[in-house]
């Protein structure tokens, strides 16, 4: 694999680089590759891998179908639940109850 490096901008070479790692699948397979896997370890996670994107893609297919509801916005700043303008009143996690 090998990126151009333009006007001696190492910087965004390396992202391209890296960009190009993450969509090969190189740093998944990285961490994968980190330790020794058993053969049922592998097979469970690819069974659980398998699962998990044909749910996904159900889901996707109904929200088309307009079975289930569209994903709803985030807005950034609107608070939301545990930030300062949702339930809580932005004390963070813990600590005893506000009644």
């Amino acid at each position: 694999m090998q990126v151009l490096v333009r006007d001696n901008n190492v910087d965004q070479a390396l992202k391209a680089l890296k960009k190009k790692m993450q969509r090969e699948g190189i740093f998944r397979e990285m961490k994968l590759r980190g330790h020794y896997e058993k053969p049922s370890e592998k097979k469970a996670r690819e069974k659980a891998e398998a699962i998990r994107r044909a749910r996904k893609l159900a889901r996707k297919k109904m929200q088309r179908e307009g079975l289930l509801p569209m994903k709803p916005r985030v807005v950034p700043g609107a608070g939301g639940p545990g930030g300062a303008g949702g339930p809580g009143g932005g004390r963070g996690r813990g600590g005893p109850p506000r009644f």
